[in-house]
């Protein structure tokens, strides 16, 4: 029986009170690709889940990301799943529900220090990665490619394959789309000397096409950075189930998500910015019913 059934079928199995337990509930999560945040956060949900919720521990499958993660709700691969806001408009996305906002990401582009590039139109022509397909770094770097007018050389590779290709010198930049600090860029920046452009200059035009982005200041020491801070593109990430899931499960999967952020903070700084009064914004995706019940429980 797929787990999306399965759910269903023991909705009535969750008790009331405190220790509240789900039995006989089996969950498969999509995160994103393994070290990511997304891939951090469900490994310490799904040790949260099944330690608070007495359940079986959620499987945790690393993925492409947004766009995989949203292709595996709709086809009924996965239970739980990740995703940027802007990739939530895609063919089936009338049956995602959303658990909660989480954290937000932020666009990194990453440059070679002994490149000459220090504004988004001086990538064109240059080795270019712009993230695996089916990725949210994929959707944003196309689009604002597209917007722009900017044509690089394109590679198409994982955010450990960008950075080893750098460190290489195969590629000049790569675009990353993730929370802050994302630990492979970290250790890139440890051991290769790089800067981080500034897009203040053509977010404006984006922003007008795709109102889902939003910008941000991303300070030079949050990598130790050469140089001041830089203004980039910002994006909501949520944590979604589908119309299939119960209000029970739903409820009991959100309760524990927010009684137990200390352990998810301790996981990813990421999830420092977690917090209830913002977790209901998810537009355009629906607040899931049992969500809607947790955060009317804790007056939200």
């Amino acid at each position: 029986m797929h787990a999306a059934m399965t759910l269903l079928a023991v909705a009535g199995t969750v008790l009331a009170g405190c220790g509240t337990t789900l039995e006989n509930i089996k969950l498969t999560m999509a995160t994103g690709i393994p070290g990511g945040v997304y891939n951090t956060l469900g490994n310490a949900l799904a040790d949260i889940w099944s330690g608070r919720l007495g359940i079986v521990r959620p499987q945790v499958v690393p993925t492409a990301g947004s766009v995989d993660n949203i292709k595996r709700l709709v086809n009924g691969q996965a239970d739980i799943g990740f995703t940027q806001a802007d990739a939530v408009d895609t063919p089936g996305s009338g049956k995602l529900r959303a658990l909660a906002r989480m954290h937000d990401d932020y666009l990194q582009i990453i440059v070679r220090a002994d490149v000459k590039a220090t504004r988004l139109a001086d990538l064109a022509g240059l080795r270019v990665s712009i993230g695996e397909p089916s990725s949210g770094v994929e959707l944003i770097a196309s689009r604002l490619l597209r917007s722009a007018g900017v044509a690089p050389q394109i590679e198409h590779l994982s955010l450990d394959k960008s950075a080893d290709a750098m460190q290489e010198g195969k590629i000049d930049a790569f675009f990353w789309s993730g929370g802050l600090p994302t630990a492979r860029v970290t250790r890139l920046t440890k051991s290769l000397g790089v800067r981080m452009l500034d897009l203040s200059d053509v977010l404006p035009k984006l922003r007008e096409e795709y109102p889902a982005y939003g910008s941000a200041t991303l300070p030079a020491s949050t990598y130790n950075l050469q140089g001041g801070p830089v203004t980039t593109l910002v994006v909501r990430n949520f944590l979604l189930a589908t119309e299939s899931m119960s209000d029970e499960v739903a409820e009991a999967l959100v309760r524990q998500l927010f009684e137990s952020l200390p352990d998810l903070v301790k996981a990813s700084s990421a999830a420092r910015t977690i917090e209830p009064r913002t977790a209901i914004e998810t537009t355009p995706v629906p607040l899931h019913p049992g969500a809607m019940r947790y955060f009317r429980d804790v007056k939200v």
